[in-house]
């Protein structure tokens, strides 16, 4: 009898565990240290910037990470580079059209081929990359590091409790997929779009 009421409160956690919500990670940064950096290797003019407005949410299960979903969202008009000409350029009407594009998103429709060892986890996230008001399914390779109870610690506040997720990727766009000066300048401006991903989503606890 005691074997049976045993096995059936292991079940019942195990049951329990495979249902439990995933958490949901606040990519908008209260450190307003998160940004994503992209380049444009050209032959005359290697251009290289970041862009510092990142928002959105995942959320994230680290006994389930296949179920991943979430999206990522970066304020066009947050995207810099040093020469102050060009950035004017690159926000205005001939490129991003801030004005008329204010955001480029990433929307995550699956994580694929996942691998977890010890709090880290590897996968191609699949989804629709949307740049210039022109979206495209695109695949990423991705590293997912689930940091528990660590938000208090990079807040300098090891009081307050919570968990951290940071989220790692790179990859490569074509301009001209995009509508962004399609076959022009590209002695000075690469026609591909290298974008590297590194920041934190955090989900504090009360």
């Amino acid at each position: 009898m005691k074997k049976l009421v045993l096995a059936s409160l292991v079940s019942a956690a195990l049951a329990a565990a495979a249902h439990a919500a995933p958490t949901s990670f606040d990519f908008k940064d209260p450190k307003g240290v998160n940004t994503l950096q992209f380049s444009l290797d050209s032959v005359l003019e290697p251009i290289a910037g970041t862009a510092a407005g990142v928002t959105g949410t995942v959320a994230f299960d680290p006994a389930n990470p296949a179920a991943t979903t979430g999206k990522i969202v970066i304020a066009t008009k947050s995207l810099v580079v040093p020469n102050a000409t060009m950035n004017e350029h690159l926000l205005g009407n001939n490129w991003l059209d801030a004005a008329a594009n204010p955001e480029i998103t990433f929307q995550l429709t699956a994580l694929e081929g996942t691998k977890t060892a010890g709090n880290v986890t590897t996968a191609v996230a699949t989804g629709k990359f949307t740049l210039k008001g022109v979206t495209k399914d695109i695949k990423v390779p991705v590293k997912l590091t689930f940091l528990p109870d660590s938000f208090g610690k990079r807040i300098n506040k090891p009081e307050v409790k919570g968990d951290l997720l940071v989220l790692r990727g790179e990859f490569m766009v074509m301009r001209g997929d995009y509508g962004i000066q399609p076959g022009k300048n590209e002695d000075k401006v690469n026609p591909e779009i290298k974008i590297t991903i590194a920041i934190v989503g955090s989900a504090p606890k009360a």
